[in-house]
């Protein structure tokens, strides 16, 4: 084969990256860029959609470059992204309107609070498989259209587009304005059972049809790009948490997995048929292939890693992510100390979109290592609550638990998981799941490889931590948990 490599642009809420991946779903070199997070108002989030497309850029050109790659040496481009940050441009100059408003942007609260309130929640969840909250991309396309003058006209002539993160890259990229079913599935105006966008729920938030992009499959050719040089397939777009179940090569019923990156998302193939959560997940879009569609239960919560960052940035309590691991073994426990990192609310099963942060439990014994920890902690803590509903929801246990994330390389973080759960963690050989999920469909699409049985093959076990606490010790320390959600909630 003259082709060597897939090339997976992963774009995430922190950093763009870019990785060459070889037949073997090796890594063949890696170029990554952070860019500028910003916060107009408290609860608000934003980036720069010309920051992101300038850093994806740059890294797709320096990933080449390190490997000695030419774009005759690549098959496909795959497009895995941050989901449900929203972005509008202008259709013919490519130019944003306004400041891409990130997933973790709170800023239309009241808006979902006023959906809520006119009894339009359960139909908003029974045609798309989400709750009602901010987190989603359809009341921040209306908050934009709102706030800028003559926008919504614009929209409604057909002279803009509104795309999640995906749908942006490819435009700049080919041009095409599209989308995939699985980040379609996230915008809380599609419907996840006839794969349209929803024309009741657009009237409800007044869109207009004509600023939408067409869903396609997440294997696709969707068109070539000749940015870096030569034309190059663009052959796959996917939301990342999707992509990292399908690089995980979780393709059988109920399997599961959970990506440790800014937030926790777990997530479990429920095949063809979409499953109703009675119990606060979210039912989704897997992936589109072959002309089928697989749907996912999925638990989200929005800080995971972010925890960490903030331990670094915020409180300057250690030097570096990797650091909190080994000031977190200096003690043995947290003294009681937990902290709930509910920055922007709290995700799944709670959905409690007010929530704030907290640190309870604190002694004059606590030190800066029971704070790290603590922390840590919570991260494994949020993911338990999650697997424990989506045990509830299937009434079925969960055997195990594939991970991935930058997070997940924290072996201690892993250790605790298991511990809280019960059942082992399993770590694969390559953590970069979410990119090689992606690169994996843009495979697929261009024939680079030939089936996902080939794919199934490649997966290989690093590590599984089993779990080592006694059901008393883990019946204690989720009593503990839950009494400081009860603390957070009532604040």
């Amino acid at each position: 084969m003259s082709k060597k490599f897939v090339l997976a642009l992963d774009q995430g809420t922190t950093s763009s990256r870019s990785i060459l991946f070889n037949q073997e779903g090796k890594i063949v070199a890696v170029a990554q860029r952070e860019f500028k997070q910003h916060y107009p108002q408290p609860g608000w989030v934003e980036h720069d959609p010309m920051g992101i497309w300038e850093s994806q850029l740059s890294t797709a050109k320096e990933v080449l470059a390190k490997a000695k790659a030419s774009p005759a040496d690549i098959a496909a481009i795959g497009i895995t992204n941050q989901r449900e940050t929203t972005v509008v441009w202008d259709r013919k100059t490519g130019a944003p309107v306004y400041n891409a408003i990130v997933w973790q942007c709170r800023r239309t609260t009241d808006t979902c609070e006023k959906i809520q309130a006119q009894g339009l929640a359960a139909e908003f969840k029974r045609r798309t498989g989400l709750v009602v909250d901010a987190y989603f991309s359809g009341t921040k396309v209306k908050w934009i259209l709102e706030h800028g003058n003559g926008l919504r006209d614009r929209a409604a002539r057909g002279e803009l587009c509104f795309g999640t993160i995906d749908s942006w890259l490819l435009y700049k990229l080919t041009g095409v304005h599209a989308t995939d079913y699985s980040n379609a599935s996230r915008t809380m105006i599609f419907n996840i059972h006839d794969r349209q966008w929803d024309s009741t729920l657009l009237k409800h938030l007044d869109i207009p049809q004509e600023i939408l992009p067409q869903a396609m499959p997440s294997s696709y050719v969707y068109g070539t790009t000749s940015v870096l040089g030569g034309d190059i397939p663009v052959a796959s777009l996917i939301g990342d948490q999707q992509s990292a179940l399908f690089g995980q090569a979780a393709f059988n019923l109920n399997e599961c997995k959970n990506t440790y990156g800014t937030g926790c998302f777990l997530l479990m193939n429920t095949g063809e048929r979409p499953v109703e959560s009675k119990n606060g997940l979210l039912t989704t879009i897997a992936w589109g292939l072959d002309d089928k569609v697989y749907y996912a239960l999925e638990g989200s919560v929005f800080v995971g890693g972010a925890v960490i960052q903030w331990l670094r940035d915020g409180l300057k309590l250690i030097a570096s992510a990797s650091e909190s691991e080994s000031v977190a073994q200096e003690v043995s426990d947290t003294a009681g100390v937990y902290i709930v990192p509910a920055f922007v609310g709290l995700g799944a099963p709670y959905w409690d979109m007010r929530a704030r942060g907290l640190i309870t439990g604190l002694t004059r014994g606590a030190s800066r290592a029971h704070i790290v920890r603590a922390a840590l902690e919570s991260i494994a803590f949020q993911s338990a609550d999650v697997v424990r509903t989506m045990e509830t929801d299937t009434s079925g246990r969960i055997p195990q638990l594939r991970v991935d994330g930058g997070a997940a390389a924290n072996n201690l973080l892993l250790q605790t998981q298991a511990d809280l759960l019960g059942s082992p963690v399993v770590r694969g050989q390559t953590l970069e799941t979410t990119a090689l999920g992606a690169a994996f469909l843009a495979g697929l699409a261009t024939g680079f490889w030939p089936n996902q049985d080939a794919i199934r093959s490649i997966w290989q076990v690093d590590r599984i931590f089993e779990p080592s606490w006694t059901p008393e010790k883990r019946q204690t320390a989720l009593a503990g948990w839950e009494d400081a959600i009860r603390r957070t909630k009532s604040m």
